[in-house]
């Protein structure tokens, strides 16, 4: 009896302007349990808010998907080019049912890459294609379940942070959350205000709202105000029966009122409302004032895996802010006029994806 015949693999590139390509890849991404930066929705509104083209890179048996590479093409004079999955995100990277369908992706983005003039390929998290550089000690995730209750939450935070917690509780601070123009307004400002202070430049705006646009039902701002003026204000999406508090920031007031602390305490309490049972703190670099922050606050770091592959001769791009390569830049930007930040930091910031 002759033996059942089994085709093989093969990688293509995808179509994401096919809104069946689309759903097919949104239903994969969904039954593999993948990140929300897996996402054709989330690489097309990256595009929409920076210009920055989305692509990917499908892999198939007998017409039926088996892995699949989220990609953001990025060209910049002032860090170099590369093909970054997942663009503006902190996951991504390979997601395959098969190791070979792993590793043929691996390649044909190699190939892929070589054939748009590209020189390297950043990908953030999942598996590592063979010869690939690969690193575990730059960034860490933090993420934990949510409590059954608002108080079990509270108590849920280590006695420090606790106290920090009921500090906000106790100041006269308005909790707002909601998805119109002046929750974006007043996101972008404090947040503008927030990075710039830490010697970032801040997204585009128009990033903000693709996202808003693209995830209706998944995403929304929740801010903090005193006396009416924003302090804090956080950009969340659900995702997997989890929160992520993806750009969030305080103004220098907020220190004060605590309205960080608030700020997060109250996304968990309404996180839990909505039906979700995890709260995903994101990620930190190792060592950094964030990665202590969430620490205090109970979460347990886990090491990210990230991976690079760069075109022989040439030399992968440095878009890391704690590099000696961007201190001195870093100084000069804490000091710079907010509007001038505003206005520049959104050119520059595009770049970074």
């Amino acid at each position: 009896m002759n033996a059942p015949l089994r085709l093989g693999q093969t990688a293509r590139i995808a179509d994401l302007s096919a809104e069946s390509e689309a759903t097919r890849i949104e239903e994969f991404v969904r039954e593999q349990g993948a990140s929300l930066f897996h996402r054709p929705a989330w690489l097309r509104a990256v595009e929409a808010g920076t210009g920055k083209r989305a692509c990917g890179l499908v892999c198939e048996r007998m017409g039926v998907i088996t892995g699949w590479l989220p990609l953001t093409q990025v060209r910049s004079l002032l860090f170099g080019s590369s093909l970054v999955s997942s663009g503006f995100g902190v996951g991504g990277g390979i997601c395959a049912e098969t190791d070979d369908a792993a590793r043929k992706l691996g390649i044909a983005a190699q190939d892929y890459a070589t054939s748009i003039g590209i020189s390297s390929i950043e990908v953030r998290d999942g598996p590592i294609p063979e010869g690939w550089q690969s690193w575990d000690d730059k960034h860490c995730g933090f993420e934990r379940a949510l409590e059954a209750s608002d108080e079990a939450e509270l108590l849920a935070i280590p006695r420090k942070a606790r106290a920090e917690v009921r500090k906000g509780l106790k100041n006269d601070l308005d909790i707002r959350v909601g998805r119109d123009p002046q929750d974006l307004d007043a996101h972008f400002a404090v947040y503008s205000e927030s990075v710039r202070n830490l010697g970032t430049p801040v997204f585009p705006r128009s990033l903000f709202r693709a996202m808003l646009d693209a995830f209706p039902d998944s995403s929304d701002i929740l801010t903090v105000s005193k006396g009416g003026k924003p302090i804090a204000s956080v950009f969340s999406f659900y995702h997997n029966g989890a929160v992520l508090p993806f750009w969030g920031g305080g103004r220098f007031a907020a220190r004060s009122e605590r309205g960080n602390e608030r700020m997060y305490y109250e996304l968990m309490l309404h996180a839990r409302r909505k039906g979700m049972q995890c709260f995903d703190f994101g990620r930190s670099k190792t060592g950094s004032g964030p990665y202590s922050f969430k620490k205090n606050w109970g979460f347990d770091p886990v090491p990210l895996t990230y991976g690079a592959w760069t075109a022989p001769g040439e030399s992968r791009r440095d878009v890391d802010p704690t590099s000696e390569t961007y201190s001195r830049k870093i100084a000069l930007w804490k000091k710079l006029p907010l509007p001038i930040a505003n206005t520049l930091g959104p050119w520059i910031a595009r770049d970074l994806a």
